[in-house]
């Protein structure tokens, strides 16, 4: 599903024009990246939370070269699914 099929569903299940979906799912996306950015944990019961987890230094290989770089330690975003979320693509 692309953005702009997301932006169609949320209009059509909130009984919104296509313009206020738009800003309202940019919205939602824009708070969570912000609070990602933070630190910050963003948890919607029964769907999910997302997290930023920690990264560690590790050794890769260039696949041009096979040359071994170090690859630095980062912040990567992550999601862990709720329980209903799991039961609904489950089919329960």
């Amino acid at each position: 599903m692309t953005k702009a099929e997301l932006v169609d569903q949320v209009a059509d299940r909130a009984d919104l024009t296509k313009t206020e979906a738009s800003r309202a799912v940019d919205a939602v996306l824009a708070t969570v990246e912000d609070a990602l950015r933070r630190g910050s944990e963003v948890t919607v019961a029964g769907f999910g939370k997302f997290h930023v987890s920690q990264r560690g230094a590790r050794l890769g290989v260039n696949p041009r070269t096979g040359e071994r770089i170090q690859i630095a330690a980062t912040r990567v975003p992550r999601f862990t699914p709720g329980s209903g979320l799991k039961s609904a693509v489950k089919g329960r």
